[in-house]
C-alpha cells in the first residue's frame, strides 16, 4: 500500500520538555487526528500526519512557532540531564549548567550532539558526532568525534573547557569532513582548554530501574515506559495538565523512549495513580524489555525485540548489566553491548524468511565501547532466541571467573589476621618496653613523649639499662615473658 502520511519529528533539547509546549503540540496533533505519538532514541517527539491533513498540521506549528523536521530527522542535542538528581549524584554538572550549555548553542546543529556526565550509565556516550564528556575538572570536559557514517572515534586531545562547547561544536560542523580538526579550532579566540592528566575511564554499564513510583529525597520522580512505544495523545494531554496543575515545570524524554517526571509531591501522587489507571498504563515492566536500544519507527525491530524477550521470559534468562541494540542499516549508529545487526541483502529480495542476522558484543559487554567482536553470523530470526541466550550466559560466566565471594572472606580473614603495626622500644635485658602512648609517669615522663626526647640519663626502671640499650620492636612481636 502506498504511504499516505509524513512522518513528522519535534526536537526537545537535552530532552528537556515543557509541559505548557508540549501540551500545545498535542492540541495541533488531536486536530489532525493523531491519536498516538512516539518518543525518540534522541529525546525528541514521532507522529504520523496523513498527507491530507498536513497543510493544516504546517500552518497551526508556524502559528506557534513549533518548529519540526519532515521525514527525516534534524539532529537533536541530547543529553544525561534526565539521570540528574536520581541516578546520578555528587557531580559538578548541575541542572544550572546543562541549561547554560544548551542556551549557548543558538544555533540548530547539522549533526548530532551529546553533553553527558562521566558518572552515569543512563545516556550514551558516543552515539553523536559530537560528544561531550564531563570530566573530573569542574567545567572541564573529554570531546570524541564520530564522523557521520563511520563507527569510529576520534579523541581530542585536550580537555576544553564549559563556555567553549558551542563554538567548537558550530566550528567542527563545518570542519567534520577534514582531516586535521584539532589544528583550525585550536586557533579559534573563543577556544579554552588545558591539558589531559588521564584519558576518559568508561564507567561498568548499569542501567537503572527508569520506569515506576520511586521516592527520592522527599518527593517522588515517575518513569512510564511503553512496550509499543505508543503513547495516547489524551493520555499525554492529562500529564501536562497535572503538570501544570501542580507546578512541575519540565518533564524529561529519554534516551530509552521514555518520560521521566520529577519533583511529584507526596500529596499529589493520587493525581498520577488517577491518570495512569484511567488509561490503563502498567509502570512495571520485566526489566529484560527495558534494556534495549532499537531503532526509531521500525515495527521490523520491534518485532525481533518481542521474538527474543519471548525466549527470555520461556527460559528465565537473566539480563541484569546487559544492553542489548538491533541495528538494521549499516550507517545506523549503536549503542550495546550485545548487538543484533541485520545483514545487507545481497540478493534484492524483500522476503522477510530471507533475512539474515548477525550477532555480536562489545568488548567487556560494556554498550559505550564501540569495537564489536562477532559471535555468530548469518543467523535466521527463528535461531535468534537461543544464539543471544548463550551469549548472555558466556557475559555471566566470565563476571564469574573471579570467586568473588572466596577473594571477599580472604579479605576479611586477612583484616582480622594482620593486626596493625605498633612500634615500640624494649631493654634487652630485663624486655621491659618504653611505649610512648603511655610514657613512664614512675620517672616523670608525661604520656605522648617520643623515645628520641627522653633524656639522656634515661634508664630502664627494672635494671638500670641506659636509653641506648633499649631496641625498636614490633609490639606484636615482644618476648613472652
Amino acid at each position: 500500500m502506498a504511504k499516505q502520511s509524513h512522518i513528522v519529528s519535534i526536537n526537545f533539547t537535552g530532552g528537556i520538555i515543557s509541559p505548557g509546549y508540549l501540551r500545545e503540540v498535542l492540541e495541533i496533533a488531536s486536530a489532525v487526528q493523531v491519536t498516538q505519538v512516539r518518543f525518540g532514541l534522541r529525546q525528541q517527539l514521532y507522529m504520523e500526519v496523513l498527507y491530507k491533513h498536513f497543510e493544516q498540521f504546517s500552518a497551526a506549528c508556524t502559528s506557534k512557532g513549533i518548529t519540526f523536521s519532515l521525514d527525516g530527522e534534524f539532529p537533536n542535542i541530547t543529553s544525561s540531564y534526565a539521570a540528574s538528581d536520581i541516578f546520578i549524584n555528587d557531580s559538578w554538572l548541575s541542572e544550572g549548567i546543562y541549561k547554560d550549555i544548551f542556551d549557548l548553542i543558538d544555533y540548530t546543529p547539522s549533526l548530532k550532539i551529546n553533553i553527558c556526565d562521566s558518572q552515569q550509565t543512563f545516556m550514551p556516550f558516543f552515539t553523536g558526532h559530537i560528544n561531550w564528556i564531563a570530566s573530573a575538572h569542574t567545567h572541564y570536559w573529554y570531546l570524541y568525534i564520530r564522523r557521520p557514517g563511520s563507527d569510529s572515534i576520534i579523541c581530542w586531545p585536550e580537555l576544553i573547557y564549559t563556555n567553549s562547547i558551542a563554538p567548537v561544536s558550530r566550528q567542527l560542523e563545518s570542519l567534520m569532513q577534514e582531516d586535521n580538526l584539532h589544528g583550525p579550532v585550536s586557533k579559534n579566540p573563543a577556544y579554552i582548554s588545558r591539558p589531559k592528566d588521564k584519558e576518559l575511564e568508561l564507567p561498568v554499564f548499569h542501567l537503572p530501574y527508569y520506569e515506576g513510583f520511586n521516592k527520592y529525597n522527599n518527593s517522588y520522580w515517575l518513569g512510564i515506559y511503553r512496550r509499543d512505544e505508543e503513547f495516547s495523545v489524551p493520555f499525554l494531554k492529562d500529564v501536562c495538565a497535572i503538570c501544570l496543575e501542580t507546578g512541575i515545570g519540565q518533564l524529561h524524554a529519554t534516551s530509552w523512549k521514555s518520560v521521566i517526571i520529577k519533583n511529584i509531591r507526596p500529596d499529589h501522587r493520587r493525581l498520577w495513580d488517577y491518570v495512569l489507571g484511567k488509561y490503563n498504563i502498567n509502570v512495571r515492566h520485566a526489566a529484560n524489555e527495558l534494556n534495549w536500544q532499537v531503532p526509531d519507527n521500525c515495527e521490523d525491530s520491534l518485532i525481533i525485540k518481542r521474538h527474543i524477550i519471548r525466549h527470555f521470559d520461556t527460559g528465565d534468562v537473566r539480563t541484569y548489566g546487559l544492553c542489548f541494540s538491533i541495528k538494521m542499516h549499516a550507517a545506523n549508529s549503536h549503542f550495546g553491548g550485545i548487538v543484533i545487526r541485520r545483514q545487507e541483502n545481497k540478493y534484492g529480495s524483500k522476503l522477510k524468511y530471507m533475512q539474515r542476522f548477525d550477532i555480536l558484543y562489545s568488548a567487556d559487554f560494556n554498550p559505550n565501547n564501540n569495537a564489536l567482536a562477532l559471535y555468530r553470523e548469518g543467523v535466521s530470526k527463528e535461531h535468534l532466541g537461543p544464539y543471544v541466550i548463550s551469549l548472555c550466559k558466556d557475559f555471566y560466566e566470565k563476571g564469574s571467573a573471579l570467586n568473588v565471594l572466596q577473594h571477599y572472606v580472604s579479605e576479611q580473614r586477612s583484616l582480622v589476621t594482620e593486626a596493625p603495626v605498633k612500634m615500640v622500644h624494649q631493654c634487652p635485658h630485663c624486655f621491659t618496653v618504653y611505649d610512648e602512648a603511655a610514657g613512664d609517669p614512675a620517672q616523670d615522663v608525661e604520656a605522648g613523649t617520643p623515645f628520641t626526647a627522653l633524656p639522656e640519663d634515661y634508664a630502664c626502671y627494672i635494671c638500670d639499662a641506659p636509653v641506648n640499650d633499649f631496641k625498636e620492636v614490633d609490639m606484636a612481636a615482644l618476648v613472652n615473658m
